[in-house]
């Protein structure tokens, strides 16, 4: 493979040369996978993405905010909170002002949200038993999409 330095102007431009097309594609890709998956828990992708998040952060802290899942998700309020309170009529969250400060919004699961974990378990795990991919190459692509993830934010 070429260096960047070494590519035509041409080579430079190719559809299939560009990095940003490749994470496009394949990210479109893979939550058309997940969406067979999703609706048969009544979830939709970023439904699922937040429910990870609360998931993970769940018993680790006594509240979780809409700026806590916005940082993790890396969304805006804009449109984290539409989003949220989707899933509240849905009966998987529940949103309510902190005493403290009117500011901060609190997010809790329900029962009903913290029931779909068990379920959700099995998404993940039924794509990785459908995939030829070898797990060693999983492992490192996600630890390379993290490198660049981790380089693009600290700019």
């Amino acid at each position: 493979m070429k260096s960047l330095a070494d590519q035509s102007r041409s080579e430079l431009l190719a559809l299939d040369n560009q990095l940003c097309f490749l994470l496009y594609s394949s990210s479109r890709m893979m939550t058309a996978l997940y969406r067979p998956l999703l609706e048969k828990l009544g979830l939709t992708y970023p439904q699922y993405l937040v429910l990870l998040v609360m998931w993970e952060l769940e018993g680790q802290s006594e509240e979780v905010t809409i700026k806590t899942l916005g940082d993790r998700l890396m969304l805006d309020s804009g449109t984290l909170t539409p989003l949220l309170k989707r899933m509240e009529q849905q009966g998987l969250l529940s949103r309510q002002r902190a005493t403290d400060d009117e500011r901060k919004v609190l997010v809790r699961l329900t029962d009903k949200g913290t029931g779909l974990k068990v379920e959700a378990a099995e998404v993940p795990r039924t794509l990785l038993c459908r995939s030829t991919i070898k797990n060693e190459n999983l492992v490192g692509l996600r630890e390379g999409l993290r490198e660049l993830l981790n380089e693009l934010t600290s700019r």
